[in-house]
């Protein structure tokens, strides 16, 4: 069984031994060009990068830490999972026997290491100045309509002001100045709760960052725990050990084997313009006014490592600690929700996108209490669109779950669309800003109909000229530009040639969004809302409920309002082409196609 890391350094140790970790010593710029570097390297399925010399910048960097499944398990181990599979089977084993208590003595002994322990001292701390220079930190520019540097690994650490718990969120930092930066606060986050809630009363939050530390600490920040659960007692879960905290050099305890913490405070009613940023669900996330994060003073090492990541369109690293992490709670979930027997997010979505499950239905309609359930629970509850079955199925495999559900259901009763509801801040694919809709779509019991596989139709609808299968009863086809023609949808679905299918996508690039299941998924379900952009045959209200008569159709083309799609520079990508064999002079290194990530190229399109 692999044992967890206790700090950034213990990792690092191990993954260069492997021959997973790569030093690049040549000179290179924090600005764009290391962000391309890294993408072509993970497209590749390489290692990660310790760059030592970052133009302008006091610290090396590294990047690329989680950005391979394998990679990913060794930084947080296996204990934690084996751990938390055997408490749920003690739960639902109560009242335990005594030979079910003796099996899990281990448990116990395991539980015994969980929690916080108070020092004096810990290398975070070997350093500690009121002289704030972020300037000095190697923050990366990802992409080149970026406004600026982020710090896009940080572990923002704040504490309920009446005393009610901490948070520890990761949230992008925005560098505004040498000892100012934007705190990306999104709905739905318990960070931003605290500052909510300080903000009210007059009060500045006290605000600590972490850069670095055991690899636990970033699993638990973005962990989607319930708002008053201790992160921190997570991190120690995972670490395998009671997590080290140094009192005495801040408004908080800080994290002993952190690299960096970066203490300060965020003023109340006080905004500065942040972004925009090309976001992990590969667009630009635009600009708007968030707050701000006063850092007045820096502890570290003496030789601080700064981490890094780099967030675009899918697969990047943020999609493997992802996985992984839903591997990890996915036992707590019946637990949890005792009727959700699985439940699975989908990161080529962005993960808030879409959501399937497989849940009990024991009497009639009972799976929508179920989707209400997944979608009251934390940050669950920015799920946009939601599968639900109550028969075997595996959810990761995506063709086969949309196949399965679409046998099933009866749009008439089983599909439901919310309208006027919260959305993820990162979604733009409604009316503003943190508001949008919500679908849920049910494929119950024993299929109702034979799916058609092969399009034979004669003639398509005026506009189409492209009609692909993505799977069995889904059919992709193009249409006008919707500048052109907005409401095109509404035309396109009442013709006859699209009667068999039960769904239909309307997408710009229907090769592409076909050429795989990743492609489908992103092109799909970033690229539409539920309440404005699907679209039936005919649709009527039945007891105050909207009957949708298939096909039903979504209409996932571009609109005009959308963010653009994050493209690397054409002056970057030459210079990182030209210097590819500078940067790794003693090993051949894999350069992948950062174009697409892990999409298929533009040329399939």
């Amino acid at each position: 069984m692999s044992t967890p890391h206790p700090d950034l350094r213990s990792f690092l140790r191990r993954i260069r031994g492997d021959g997973d970790l790569v030093v690049v010593d040549t000179p290179v710029d924090a600005r764009l060009e290391v962000a391309e570097i890294h993408r072509r390297v993970i497209a590749a399925g390489g290692p990660a990068l310790l760059f030592t010399r970052v133009k302008g910048a006091s610290f090396p960097l590294v990047t690329n830490l989680f950005g391979t499944p394998a990679r990913a398990a060794q930084a947080f181990g296996d204990r934690p999972l084996a751990f938390i599979k055997g408490l749920v089977g003690l739960v639902q084993d109560m009242p335990p026997t005594p030979a079910k208590l003796w099996q899990a003595r281990d448990l116990a002994t395991a539980a015994a290491r969980v929690g916080l322990r108070r020092v004096t001292r810990g290398p975070v701390t070997e350093v500690v100045t009121s002289e704030v220079r972020l300037d000095q930190l190697p923050a990366l520019q990802l992409w080149p309509e970026d406004g600026g540097p982020f710090v896009t690994l940080p572990l923002v650490y704040t504490e309920h002001p009446d005393g009610h718990g901490h948070n520890l969120g990761m949230y992008r930092m925005h560098v505004h100045g040498p000892a100012k930066t934007g705190l990306h606060w999104q709905i739905g986050k318990g960070g931003g709760f605290h500052y909510q809630l300080a903000e009210q009363r007059g009060h500045a939050l006290p605000v600590t960052v972490f850069l670095g530390g055991p690899p636990a600490l970033i699993l638990s920040a973005i962990a989607p725990l319930p708002e008053n659960v201790p992160e921190l007692l997570l991190a120690s879960l995972i670490a395998g050990r009671r997590l080290p905290l140094v009192e005495g050099a801040g408004s908080h305890p800080l994290v002993a084997d952190a690299e960096f913490a970066l203490m300060g405070e965020v003023a109340p009613r006080v905004r500065h313009p942040e972004g925009p940023f090309g976001d992990h669900y590969g667009y630009y996330s635009l600009q708007h006014d968030y707050p701000v994060f006063d850092v007045r003073r820096v502890a570290h090492r003496h030789d601080a490592i700064y981490p890094a990541t780099v967030v675009g369109k899918p697969r990047q690293e943020d999609f493997f600690i992802g996985d992984l992490l839903q591997d990890l709670l996915s036992p707590l979930f019946p637990l949890v929700m005792p009727a959700v027997r699985q439940l699975w997010s989908y990161g080529e979505t962005g993960y808030h996108s879409l959501s399937a499950a497989v849940v009990k239905e024991r009497y009639r309609r009972e799976a929508m209490s179920s989707a209400f359930r997944i979608l009251g629970e934390g940050q669950l509850s920015l799920t946009k669109f939601l599968l639900l079955t109550d028969r075997d199925v595996d959810l990761r495999d995506f063709r086969a779950t949309l196949t399965h559900i679409l046998a099933r259901t009866r749009p008439e009763t089983d599909l439901y669309v919310l309208g006027n509801l919260s959305m993820d801040t990162l979604d733009y694919t409604g009316p503003t800003v943190n508001e949008g809709s919500k679908g849920v779509l049910l494929g119950l019991g024993d299929p109702v109909r034979d799916l058609p596989q092969v399009f034979q139709a004669a003639d398509l609808p005026s506009g189409v000229t492209t009609a692909r299968v993505f799977c069995p009863g889904c059919l992709v086809i193009d249409g006008p530009a919707y500048a052109d023609e907005p409401g095109a949808a509404a035309r396109i679905v009442q013709h006859p040639s699209l009667k068999p299918w039960p769904l239909v996508v309307l997408s710009d690039e229907p090769l592409r969004a076909t050429a795989s299941e990743m492609n489908f998924l992103w092109t799909t379900f970033t690229r539409f809302e539920p309440a404005a952009d699907i679209h039936a045959a005919e649709q009527r209200v039945v007891r105050h409920h909207v009957t949708y008569t298939p096909p039903i159709l979504i209409d996932a083309r571009m609109k005009p309002w959308f963010p653009k799609e994050v493209e690397c520079d054409p002056d970057t990508a030459a210079l990182v082409s030209r210097r590819w064999k500078e940067y790794f002079p003693h090993r051949r290194i894999e350069m992948g196609d950062s174009s697409r990530g892990h999409l298929d190229p533009p040329a399939s399109r």
